[in-house]
């Protein structure tokens, strides 16, 4: 249901309780309310999150917003949404903070509910940044495993610029096991994907993991 239709349906419960007099359609309209506040929190995280790509600055806000997310999520009983914040929170320590200590717990919670939901493209995201944790803690296989089982995922729903992206990661993790061929290999799907699809940042930095195989 859109927000649109949420906001819609608050106000017919509204009318409901105030002209009608019905019991307990005030409750109903809570949750509505509060699923809309919940999307809208996460959105705007989002585009916090994008800023920071953009100047470096953390904005104090984006954390509260993720957790708004999630205590709302949760208290609806919807492991998809909460599955989604926790993974921004998972993110925001990592990516904002450079804290993979603190992150790895959220993202795999995060997937943990996304496999609970089904929803593959989180659990994608999910396995992605804990590869790149395990990855910066020396744990090479174990980070190729989470980001191959991340592009399996992305293949199967078609998420090609993801799949792109991951295979960065693969081509560092190749090199630095000395599996130059592969790392090669991997460079030459990456930079067709990338191209594919238009994803032009994911293409520079395919060519800078190139340089360094």
């Amino acid at each position: 249901m859109s927000a649109e239709e949420r906001l819609e349906r608050a106000r017919v419960l509204y009318e409901r309780a105030v002209f009608d007099g019905e019991a307990g359609v005030l409750e109903v309209a809570d949750r509505e309310l509060d699923a809309v506040e919940a999307g809208l929190a996460l959105a705007r995280g989002r585009i916090m999150h994008a800023r920071f790509f953009e100047d470096g600055n953390e904005d104090p806000r984006e954390l509260a917003l993720f957790e708004r997310a999630t205590e709302l999520y949760r208290a609806l009983g919807d492991p998809r949404g909460e599955s989604e914040s926790l993974l921004w929170v998972g993110l925001l320590h990592q990516v904002v903070r450079g804290d993979d200590d603190t992150a790895v717990p959220f993202l795999e919670r995060s997937h943990e509910l996304a496999a609970r939901a089904g929803d593959k493209l989180l659990m994608s995201y999910a396995l992605r940044h804990l590869g790149t944790a395990e990855h910066a803690a020396g744990r090479l296989e174990t980070a190729r495993e989470r980001l191959e089982e991340s592009v399996r995922l992305r293949r199967e729903l078609g998420f090609w610029p993801g799949v792109a992206a991951n295979l960065v990661g693969l081509i560092y993790i190749a090199a630095a096991q000395g599996r130059r061929d592969d790392a090669l290999a991997l460079a030459k799907e990456a930079s067709a994907l990338a191209e594919a699809s238009g994803a032009r940042n994911i293409a520079h930095q395919i060519e800078e993991a190139r340089t360094r195989v």
